[in-house]
């Protein structure tokens, strides 16, 4: 597929999920650029931040640093409704990942990605004390 077809393909749910876990997994702030970049030129707005702390302490921030770094990089808008389908995704991408990290320490990269009114966010997180991190996904989706 070229790109002018690329352009013009409709995305669902699965490719947004996907390109949040793609930004969410990226190495660095250059990668995650350049992968925002391509994402863009096909109309798929991306955003992520690096979070870490004690997991019970932080799920609070963690919603907070979603919904800031969505509207910062343009993913939403100033509204209430798209405030909170950034912050229910979040919640539940935080949901799926609570039976590791429960007690322990959390570091890693929040993924948002939105085509049209799909919203997706990816939680990719180390999890647990020193260099003995287990590793897990959280996935969440919106409709706005």
């Amino acid at each position: 597929m070229g790109k002018t077809e690329e352009a013009y393909k409709i995305y669902g749910s699965k490719e947004i999920a996907g390109a949040a876990i793609k930004i969410s997994l990226t190495m660095d702030r250059q990668d995650e650029k350049n992968l925002q970049s391509e994402y863009a030129k096909i109309g798929i707005h991306t955003a992520a931040v690096d979070y870490g702390g004690e997991f019970i302490t932080s799920v609070m921030k963690i919603v907070e640093r979603a919904v800031v770094s969505s509207k910062r990089e343009g993913v939403i808008a100033d509204s209430h409704a798209e405030e909170g389908a950034v912050a229910g995704a979040t919640r539940e991408a935080l949901s799926q990942i609570m039976p590791k990290a429960l007690g322990l320490n959390v570091g890693g990269k929040i993924g948002i990605a939105r085509y049209k009114d799909h919203i997706s966010v990816a939680i990719f997180f180390g999890i647990g004390l020193l260099h003995l991190n287990e590793v897990s996904i959280g996935l969440g989706h919106r409709v706005v």
